[in-house]
């Protein structure tokens, strides 16, 4: 049969598998109204089969029956499918570039706001709520940190970081530019820290959708770093547009790398950084 229709039996499963996940992705986008269809291929079936093997399934289609007649299932894909929680000061050249922005494009605001879109995970967003604190912005600074999935929203509000783990995290913190005590940023609750309530206060936690919702405020930040290498070339080019509309004019926008040749919106903006995913809006 292979030869006959000129495929071998390896295109003709992959074939199969590639049908399997459009009908996974459209059953999610039906049944719970999230919306994969245009994330990139190879992203979502990386993140497929790393739940398939941790439930021990064969195939995408036994992932679907139990997604939709299993009760935990669903919230388990969605979960795996949203962005990987980040760690405090997980990335300190990223932080570094970061504290250089926020001291260059929020202080001519009288109340800047930032829009942290599709974060990953509480640290991330905790991470950069210091940063601010150690400009002296925190006090007139909005955070907007946005997620499409209510679990990751959940899991943010009510985060903690062992105490076990302060230690790494203080060596990121200096690693990225960090000259106080980390400490100072922290309430001990138990075996656990917390931020600091006066920097959580101003943090919006939010549930939004990048793919299909529209434009909510104006913004002197926009960073969105981890969600974008996720998407397909369609859904980064409406995201892209979706974050021009929200950026002020000198804005600074903080993508996952530089734009391409040719993105719409390319020259309206001038980079920040040689060869960085950061730029400033200029037009």
């Amino acid at each position: 049969m292979a030869a006959l229709s000129g495929f071998t039996a390896a295109e003709t499963g992959l074939a199969t598998e590639e049908l399997e996940i459009e009908l996974l992705l459209e059953a999610l986008f039906q049944r719970y109204g999230f919306d994969f269809r245009a994330y990139d291929r190879q992203a979502i079936r990386r993140r497929l089969y790393r739940l398939m093997r941790k439930r021990g399934l064969a195939t995408v289609s036994s992932l679907q029956d139990r997604v939709l007649h299993e009760p935990g299932v669903s919230a388990a894909l969605l979960r795996v499918l949203s962005v990987a929680p980040a760690a405090l000061f997980d990335d300190p050249e990223q932080a570094r570039q970061l504290r250089i922005v926020l001291a260059s494009c929020l202080r001519a605001s009288a109340v800047p706001k930032i829009w942290l879109a599709e974060f990953g995970g509480a640290e991330e967003v905790w991470s950069l709520a210091i940063m601010l604190a150690e400009e002296q912005l925190h006090t007139r600074t909005e955070i907007y940190a946005t997620a499409a999935n209510e679990q990751v929203l959940a899991e943010a509000q009510h985060a903690a970081i062992p105490l076990a783990r302060m230690a790494q995290c203080k060596d990121n913190y200096r690693a990225s530019g960090g000259t106080g005590n980390l400490d100072d940023y922290f309430e001990v609750d138990g075996g656990h820290a917390v931020l600091a309530a006066h920097l959580r206060s101003r943090i919006n936690w939010a549930q939004y959708n990048l793919v299909t919702d529209a434009s909510f405020n104006e913004f002197q930040l926009i960073v969105c770093r981890r969600a974008l290498p996720d998407f397909g070339p369609v859904l980064r080019r409406r995201v892209l547009r979706l974050f021009h509309d929200s950026l002020s004019r000198f804005g600074v926008l903080g993508i996952d790398r530089e734009f391409d040749q040719g993105d719409a919106f390319g020259a309206n903006y001038q980079a920040v950084f040689p060869h960085q995913g950061w730029y400033k809006r200029v037009a």
